[in-house]
This record gives C-alpha cells, sequence and structure tokens, in this order.
C-alpha cells in the first residue's frame, strides 16, 4: 500500500529544491554535502522530537534511506 503524505509533493520538490540550490551555490562536494544535510538531520531530530523517541525515528529515517536508493532492476 503506498504511503500517503499530508504534505503535497510540490511542497516537498520546492523544499528540496532550495536546499539543493543551496548546496550547488556553495559549491558543496557530496561528502561536504551530506556531511551538512546529516547535521541538519541530527539538530532536527535532537531539538524537535521527544528524547525517548529519537533512536526510533534515526532508525527508521535511516532504513528509509536506504530503501531509497537501492536500484531498481
Amino acid at each position: 500500500m503506498p504511503i500517503v503524505s499530508k504534505y503535497s509533493n510540490e511542497r516537498v520538490e520546492k523544499i528540496v529544491q532550495n536546499l539543493i540550490d543551496v548546496l550547488v551555490k556553495e559549491e558543496a562536494s557530496t561528502d561536504l554535502a551530506l556531511m551538512c544535510l546529516g547535521n541538519t538531520l541530527s539538530t532536527i531530530i535532537n531539538n524537535q522530537v521527544p528524547e525517548k523517541q529519537r533512536d526510533a525515528i534515526a532508525k527508521n529515517f535511516a532504513n528509509a534511506l536506504a530503501q531509497s536508493t537501492k536500484t531498481i532492476k
């Protein structure tokens, strides 16, 4: 069953494009871009997620990321 988001695709795509635009403007290499995005995720989790839920959120995110990077054959 597909996952239904409470956010529109247009809104998500706009924010993602803004993030990518900043990384391009800064001429961030792949490793720097990933470091910056990782630090951003850590900050969001630590500042906005209750402490008891942080580990589960981080693991779920990591699993979703791993699934999204698999090549479809």
